[in-house]
């Protein structure tokens, strides 16, 4: 097992990181530096100045758009994006669904969605949980009944992410209420926000923003050509899915940016005469929240030497979701320690103090923060995973 990086991918993580520097546009490094709310103009620019560049869907095969990168590049490229503090990429369209068209979708579904989700052209959102089934998602209750060329689907979907910018969604969706198993008789379908039937109403955060929803759906008419593979066979491509999605949630470079942040506050502000960062217990908190990020980032370092020989993520990629979002929660913790009453959830009107703008996004942001542990599946979900299909239990 090789746990470093070659020559080769050290100058790859050298050009990566030039390019970033100089393409990153100032305001958005400014608004994701001080936790500012991103509009979908905001997320939707820096998807463009990727694909303009050729570098929006790494993973991608070749044909379709993607780079040609190695799984190390890629990881390398994705891990630099996370330190510099560039806007997210949305996974819904990009990582869930294009990875779920690519496995499992017909050709001409590929043509038709893949060259849009790369440009930009259609935002995406996912739906999967609904009320009384959101980690225990086989238990969901939303129909599709079948009519010749077309399905017709009620239900509601909720927690949707961005639903209210989203031009399409993926859902899970019921097609046989008799089927033996909870997983069975369920389906994948594509479906078009737009189409008569469908309303989005906000659900709006303790941080105050509205950045989730509920999705209804009422006699929703979908052609049957929207739908990915098997009728009844959603559950294979819904755990295809989320294998990918929970790859990705240990955000190693974005929380070691904040690590660094952490520590510069704290060698700042002072408690009972000096700096925070020489009190011992709040000094030992940062050390261990330190190791933890490191053990991380070698686990990481670990999958990606399998991925080099060709595995699929497994479900031992539960790790990287438990610990990686445990570590993200962690951070804005002890950034709300430090800061103490200077973290308030609103701008500073006379724009005095060093940290006015970081500060202000900084309780939202450890608001926000406490859904890390459930998307995704829930961390009791993830260690149910773990003890079931690795340790046997």
């Amino acid at each position: 097992m090789d746990l470093n990086y070659s020559a080769e991918e050290l100058a790859f993580r050298d050009q990566m990181r030039a390019w970033l520097e100089a393409n990153l546009p100032d305001d958005l490094r400014r608004k994701v530096a001080d936790y500012e709310r991103l509009s979908k103009d905001d997320l939707m620019r820096w998807h463009r100045i990727l694909a303009k560049a050729g570098w929006v869907a790494p993973a991608w095969p070749k044909e379709w758009g993607g780079t040609g990168w190695n799984v190390a590049q890629r990881y390398i490229f994705e891990e630099e994006c996370g330190y510099v503090g560039t806007p997210p990429l949305i996974p819904f369209g990009l990582t869930m669904c294009a990875a779920v068209l690519l496995r499992f979708g017909t050709e001409a579904q590929k043509k038709r969605f893949l060259p849009r989700i790369y440009k930009g052209d259609d935002f995406w959102c996912q739906g999967y949980s609904e009320p009384g089934s959101g980690s225990d998602l086989a238990s969901l209750k939303t129909k599709a009944a079948r009519h010749e060329d077309h399905y017709v689907v009620n239900g509601q979907k909720t927690w949707t992410t961005l639903a209210h910018y989203a031009d399409w969604i993926f859902c899970l969706v019921r097609t046989d209420a008799n089927a033996e198993k909870r997983q069975e008789g369920i389906s994948f379908l594509l479906i078009d926000m737009k189409t008569p039937g469908i309303s989005v109403r906000p659900l709006i955060l303790m941080d105050g923003e509205h950045e989730v929803n509920e999705v209804f759906f009422d006699d929703v008419k979908v052609p049957v050509e929207n739908r990915v593979h098997e009728e009844g066979k959603g559950w294979t491509v819904a755990k295809y899915l989320l294998g990918h999605e929970r790859l990705t949630t240990g955000r190693i470079g974005a929380s070691k940016r904040e690590l660094a942040k952490l520590k510069e506050i704290a060698s700042k502000q002072m408690k009972d005469g000096r700096p925070l960062m020489r009190d011992a217990r709040f000094r030992d908190k940062v050390s261990r929240l330190e190791v933890e990020l490191t053990a991380l980032e070698i686990t990481n370092l670990r999958f990606l030497d399998q991925l080099r020989g060709g595995r699929v993520p497994g479900p031992e990629v539960s790790m990287l979701k438990i610990k990686g979002t445990e570590i993200q929660q962690t951070l804005t913790e002890l950034m709300m320690q430090a800061l103490g009453p200077l973290a308030q959830p609103f701008r500073s009107l006379d724009g005095a103090g060093d940290f006015d703008e970081f500060a202000a996004g900084l309780a939202p942001r450890y608001c926000n923060f406490r859904k890390t542990t459930i998307y995704a599946g829930s961390n009791e979900i993830q260690r149910n995973i773990i003890s079931k299909a690795i340790l046997g239990l």
